[in-house]
């Protein structure tokens, strides 16, 4: 079960980063005692995950790249995930959410046909060529913009599983006690500076300037890396 760090002045709060590159500034000041370590990779989950990492990875002067898994979108509704899918192909799906919505195999199998073709495109076009990294024995530090019902961190850390990683981190600036519960068993450490209960969730309350980010906002971000070179 993972140890959960916290900001407990940010506790129930909104409104409290500037935007996301403030966020993942303040998210290395959890994350000190990886700074400079060779063996550390931090692991953007696109698109609002980059910034947030960029800025983690900066502070922490550690590698940057990334993982790209998509949330299963309602078809009604986009700002609702009924799971979600990562570059691999491993699937978490919310089953009680599913059969209240009355979703059936067809809405489902059409929207996982759609996002693993977002991702394939992604994978294309912010990777390239590039191999991801070998994790062997390495340190993992996933990283997104927030947290909603946290499958899509989930089905992240399910994919990671296979490769021996040495410890795996989640490093997200807000998040709902729901989602933390739901991946604490498959993390090693979860930091979350911002956690809020109660009966709604939007991870955009946690921030002043709040927009999505469009592929060409994720490039702008990567070429400062070197990733995209």
């Amino acid at each position: 079960m993972a140890e959960i760090l916290e900001e407990s002045n940010f506790r129930n709060r909104i409104h409290i980063f500037d935007d996301r590159f403030h966020a993942g500034e303040l998210l290395a000041g959890k994350l000190k005692e990886y700074r400079g370590k060779k063996d550390t990779y931090v692991l953007a989950i696109p698109a609002g995950g980059v910034p947030v990492a960029f800025s983690v990875s900066k502070k922490l002067k550690t590698s940057l790249n990334l993982v790209i898994t998509r949330k299963l979108h309602v078809p009604w509704n986009r700002e609702v995930g009924f799971g979600a899918v990562s570059w691999d192909g491993t699937m978490f799906l919310n089953e009680p959410l599913i059969a209240s919505l009355g979703l059936n195999r067809e809405d489902i199998d059409r929207c996982v046909v759609k996002e693993k073709e977002v991702i394939r495109r992604r994978l294309k076009k912010f990777r390239g060529d590039k191999p991801f990294p070998d994790l062997k024995d390495k340190t993992a530090i996933i990283v997104d913009d927030g947290l909603a019902s946290g499958f899509s961190m989930l089905t992240t850390l399910k994919t990671l599983e296979p490769m021996d990683v040495n410890e795996i981190i989640v490093a997200v600036p807000t998040a709902p006690i729901s989602a933390i519960s739901l991946i604490r068993s498959y993390a090693d450490k979860v930091v979350c500076l911002n956690i809020r209960s109660g009966p709604v969730f939007a991870v955009a309350e946690a921030y002043k300037v709040w927009y999505d980010l469009k592929d060409e906002d994720v490039m702008d971000v990567l070429e400062l890396t070197g990733l995209t070179q």
